[in-house]
């Protein structure tokens, strides 16, 4: 299979992976519960978020709904870059990227309190300095990943031969 279609065979278990496990946060956590998972460390509870890291924008939600789907356009655009010479690396970093922003565009489209305003799910909850979901673990990884990759001039695609160089 070639690299484009491992990018976008991850982003989709991604995104079945975030958005199921929105639905269990949904479901268990709507009364308000908490999951101790490590005591005053991590634990679950169920929060809607209307802007950005750290409810940032809450105001804005349409802005952030449009970052969103710019952001899958471009990260689909650039994807396709990638090739059978590619590192694999770039490969997982944009699967990743790529279904972290589409549950968080779903999100934005789909849920309450209207279309294209929608509350991103948060649950998990990292002692108090922050909650998340799985799709922002995603987005945050594949970012360090990009990141690291860019620092050690690893190269996305094939690099086109010099003008004048020796096959």
């Amino acid at each position: 299979m070639r690299r484009y279609g491992w990018m976008l065979a991850l982003a989709a278990l991604v995104l079945l992976v975030d958005q199921s496990s929105k639905f269990w946060a949904t479901s268990v956590l709507s009364g308000g519960e908490r999951i101790a998972v490590i005591p005053q460390l991590l634990e679950f509870r169920l929060l809607y978020n209307a802007g950005a890291a750290f409810s940032i924008g809450a105001g804005a939600t349409w802005v952030f709904t449009l970052a969103a789907a710019a952001a899958v356009g471009g990260i689909l655009y650039a994807g396709r870059r990638l090739c059978t010479t590619a590192s694999m690396a770039w490969t997982v970093a944009f699967g990743a990227l790529l279904g972290g922003a589409t549950s968080h565009l779903l999100d934005r489209l789909f849920r309450p309190p209207s279309f294209a305003q929608g509350h991103v799910v948060d649950f998990i909850d990292y002692g108090g300095l922050f909650v998340g979901n799985v799709a922002d673990i995603a987005l945050s990884g594949s970012c360090v990943l990009l990141v690291l990759l860019t620092a050690r001039g690893v190269p996305l695609g094939k690099v086109p031969d010099a003008p004048g160089s020796q096959p």
